[in-house]
């Protein structure tokens, strides 16, 4: 077993906003800023153009469920949740029938936009520092993650992307592997997406009455499919504190002979779990 390092989140001094919180939102405002003047100044041609038609190939389709079982938050969190799904619905609008033209960036805060409440959105389950906290327009990440899930069986270049510091909920229910989701936040944590290729993909997205459905199309057959998996899974316990941390892994296949061409590693992973890990087997580092 290599040598373990927690997260540099876990281990690292309290950031200034956290000593001082009243510096938070001079800070927010600092991120937006910036993110603005890159939008601004960038040479980047973003995507914004919509398929009127769906593209006649499929790339990957995905579902993932609205309403399930995370964790003990009280009485409210199915409340939160019925308000992820109203905040689905309008961000879904925004990306479905999006098209990403060669050359194209696709950002999701460019798409989505502000999730206020004067667009509509309302309090929902926001991920923050490890809890679970009501916010405007929460629960869009899970839009991100469908998103992010389906960019990883296509050939687009991810520039951008941010995992949530730790692991909140037990896997119940789960479907996709822990450590390819993302945290969004307006505007300067963001999924960005390059089209590197001379293919036109298009993004389908709608919110059902059971599952946010996803669907990546292209305008022309593509030679390699992808297979994405976690790799090396472990719960590991140090100075009394639980870490999850895994690889995640893609592989290229041939789709014509269905021989694998090679494995590229996406990402590792390693977060505080908050919660106690059951049925489980743990290290101790």
């Amino acid at each position: 077993m290599s040598t373990f390092v927690p997260p540099a989140r876990v281990t690292a001094p309290p950031r200034l906003t956290e000593r001082y919180p009243w510096l938070f939102p001079v800070a927010v405002l600092v991120h937006r800023a910036r993110r603005r003047l890159t939008w601004t100044f960038s040479r980047t041609s973003y995507a914004h153009d919509r398929s009127s038609e769906p593209l006649p190939h499929r790339v990957r389709r995905h579902r993932s469920l609205l309403l399930r079982q995370l964790g003990d938050l009280g009485g409210t969190e199915m409340d939160l949740q019925h308000g992820k799904v109203t905040n689905l619905r309008l961000a879904a609008a925004r990306v479905d029938g999006l098209a990403i033209r060669p050359g194209e960036t696709f950002s999701f805060n460019r798409v989505v936009g502000n999730c206020t409440r004067r667009k509509g959105y309302v309090e929902g389950m926001r991920l923050s520092n490890g809890s679970a906290r009501p916010g405007v327009g929460g629960g869009i990440c899970q839009l991100a993650n469908l998103l992010h899930w389906m960019f990883l069986h296509a050939p687009l270049t991810v520039v951008e992307r941010s995992e949530h510091s730790f692991d909140p909920f037990p896997d119940n229910g789960r479907v996709l592997p822990w450590g390819v989701g993302c945290s969004i936040v307006y505007n300067y944590v963001d999924l960005v997406v390059r089209n590197d290729t001379d293919r036109t993909f298009s993004l389908h997205v709608t919110v059902g009455d059971r599952y946010l459905e996803g669907d990546l199309r292209v305008d022309a057959p593509l030679p390699t499919s992808y297979r994405v998996e976690a790799r090396d899974e472990q719960f590991l316990e140090h100075d009394g504190r639980h870490f999850r941390r895994n690889e995640i892994w893609r592989t290229s296949i041939d789709k014509r002979t269905g021989v694998p061409l090679g494995d590229e590693l996406v990402k590792r992973n390693c977060a505080l779990v908050m919660y106690l890990p059951d049925g489980v087997s743990v290290a101790h580092v």
